[in-house]
């Protein structure tokens, strides 16, 4: 029993799931004539409370922010209506840790507005609505995209020194915090629940919290570990990841701490993620599907005859219905034989 959803929030002592990937596995072969011995694990943290890895970096963001008493919140009369507003968070967000952020500041009594690029899929829209959040849709491509003025960031920065009054801006993609939730929960729960015996750690680039602190935790452990990024091709339109071309917006971005960043065709990001759904039941989202597809590319170029890999998904693919079904048009059913 927990006395409050917030109870749920990942931790060592409360981690997110491993779950083995077995008819997946890229060296299913050489694991059955015994040549290798190599294990791989995806981390599921969409088993979090508010659905991605992003709780962990909101939550610190939170917490930061009530603890220097930046925060107040909206007064309400009977009917929840509000009478008069605190202050509350704005932030730029590709839709997980706004979706995060606004969840846990409803539960709280705060105020969230976001600020998303128009091609954020809806279903994060209205996700984000639904956590209670204020949207403001921008359209920027990415979030921001570069050569579009003010983009997400700036509008962002706007409301939070034109209404001071009225909204704080945590901003992860600058804030120290989005690295040290890794530091503190991410990376220690890996650790412990391999065993220390983690050989490989893959993940994607995004704001760069989760890579920058799960490597710093991990190459502390043992510096062999190897920390591989994988990025998807230009042009891409994986929601809530980035290129390293893309990377301007962030500077938690750490390249001394990877071992590699990969580079893997995006449209392997939604094919993967089918394959995942189907082969492993793990209803994973694009990104998860794009970081698997690059720990194939890199076991089977490698061969490590025995080792533990750990793959950071995301989130799972129900925010993403409609971004599958522009890829992938036959799981829409239009042409599906009917009795």
């Amino acid at each position: 029993m927990y006395d409050s959803v917030f109870d749920l929030l990942p931790s060592e002592a409360n981690p997110s799931p491993l779950v083995r990937i077995n008819s997946l596995h890229p060296l299913r072969d050489q694991l059955d004539r015994g040549e290798s011995t190599f294990e791989l694990f995806a981390k599921l943290e969409w088993m979090n409370p508010f659905g991605s890895v992003k709780d962990r970096a909101a939550s610190y963001l939170l917490r930061d922010l009530e603890q220097r008493g930046q925060l107040t919140r909206d007064e309400r009369d009977r009917d929840g209506k509000i009478t008069k507003h605190g202050r509350g968070i704005v932030e730029p967000t590709s839709g997980n840790t706004g979706i995060s952020l606004a969840a846990m500041a409803s539960a709280k009594g705060y105020h969230m507005r976001a600020i998303v690029p128009e091609k954020v899929p809806e279903e994060k829209k209205v996700m984000l609505r639904l956590a209670g959040a204020e949207v403001d849709v921008l359209t920027d491509a990415m979030c921001p995209s570069p050569g579009m003025g003010e983009g997400s960031i700036g509008l962002a920065r706007t409301y939070a020194k034109a209404q001071s009054d009225r909204y704080v801006m945590p901003n992860q993609y600058e804030n120290p915090l989005n690295v040290q939730a890794h530091i503190e929960t991410t990376g220690p729960e890996i650790w412990r629940q391999t065993g220390g015996r983690i050989t490989h750690f893959f993940t994607s680039l995004g704001t760069c919290g989760t890579v920058t602190g799960v490597a710093t935790f991990l190459k502390a452990k043992n510096p062999a570990i190897k920390i591989i990024a994988l990025q998807p091709s230009q042009g891409h339109d994986v929601p809530g990841i980035r290129n390293k071309d893309e990377l301007h917006v962030t500077k938690l971005f750490n390249p001394s701490l990877i071992d590699e960043v990969l580079e893997v065709p995006f449209e392997k990001a939604y094919t993967s993620a089918v394959g995942l759904c189907q082969r492993e039941g793990l209803f994973a989202g694009p990104s998860s599907g794009l970081i698997f597809e690059g720990a194939r590319m890199i076991l089977e170029r490698d061969k490590p005859a025995q080792g533990l890999g750990v793959m950071i998904f995301c989130d799972n693919v129900f925010k993403y219905i409609s971004s599958m079904v522009k890829h992938l048009p036959a799981l829409a059913g239009d042409h599906e034989t009917r009795p």
